[in-house]
Formats: C-alpha cells, sequence, structure tokens
C-alpha cells in the first residue's frame, strides 16, 4: 500500500517515547499502602500535631538512594496531586521527607484540613502504580 510504510516508520519511531512514558516510574508491588498512624479521619487536633506515617508491602529509602520495592514519604496539606508523571513539588503543601523520614510535626492554623501521604521514588516521582494514601479530614482547634 502506498504511504503504509513511511506511516509504519512513523509509529516505530514513537515506540520508544511511548514505553518512556511508563518506564520512568518505578513499579510498585501489587498490595504496597501508605497510611496515617496518626491522625486519623475525622479528629480534632491542636496545633503543633505530630503525622506518623504507616507503610506496608515496602521499605523506606532515603531520596537519591535507588532500592528496589522502596520509596519515601510526601504530605500533602490541603492538596491534591495533579501530575503524576514528575517529581512531587516541594512548598508549604508538599513536604518532602527524603530523609527516610516515618514521622514529623505540623503547624496548622484552626480550621479544616485535608492530608494525604504519596510515596515517591529515588528522584520523588509517585510509583507506577501510586502508593497513596486516603485523602483524610482533620480539625485544629
Amino acid at each position: 500500500m502506498p504511504g503504509f510504510r513511511p506511516f509504519a516508520v512513523a509509529v516505530l519511531a514513537l515506540l520508544p517515547a511511548v514505553a518512556f512514558a511508563d518506564s520512568h516510574r518505578t513499579p510498585a508491588p501489587e498490595g504496597a499502602a501508605v497510611y496515617f498512624i496518626t491522625p486519623q479521619d475525622g479528629a480534632t487536633v491542636s496545633s503543633p500535631l505530630t503525622v506518623k506515617f504507616g507503610l506496608s508491602g515496602m521499605g523506606v529509602a532515603p531520596a537519591g538512594v535507588e532500592k528496589e520495592m522502596t520509596g519515601h514519604h510526601h504530605l500533602l496539606i490541603d492538596q491534591e496531586l495533579e501530575d503524576y508523571d514528575n517529581a512531587i513539588p516541594a512548598d508549604d503543601n508538599h513536604r518532602h521527607f527524603g530523609g527516610g523520614q516515618t514521622e514529623t510535626t505540623v503547624e496548622l492554623a484552626p480550621g479544616t484540613h485535608r492530608l494525604q501521604l504519596i510515596l515517591g521514588d529515588h528522584n520523588h516521582i509517585p510509583h507506577q502504580s501510586p502508593v497513596q494514601s486516603q485523602v483524610i479530614t482533620i480539625t485544629v482547634e
């Protein structure tokens, strides 16, 4: 068929880019889970509050350490992660725990806040499939 060969060559040329779109994310084992030990969903707390992170099915390794079946914690405060293909931002609403920490103390203003944990790989990129907690809501008095 005329024109088919150039089309086929173009499609084959794109395959490495398509493969990279998935391969740059570190795979997570099936059943891996990250969760809050404290606070619990719906809790009323005072500030500063201690947040403890739980993890099952994987291990914790500091950022920059590339080790299979590991990652490090990120705490999202009043924020949803919009880009799962790139490094998680680092700011007041996206807290990084690249040292391998499993708890932190957080100052929050009085009011209702949404919290979520997301595990990132050695480059702060969420795993494929993402290992993330349910969003919890807390009230700070």
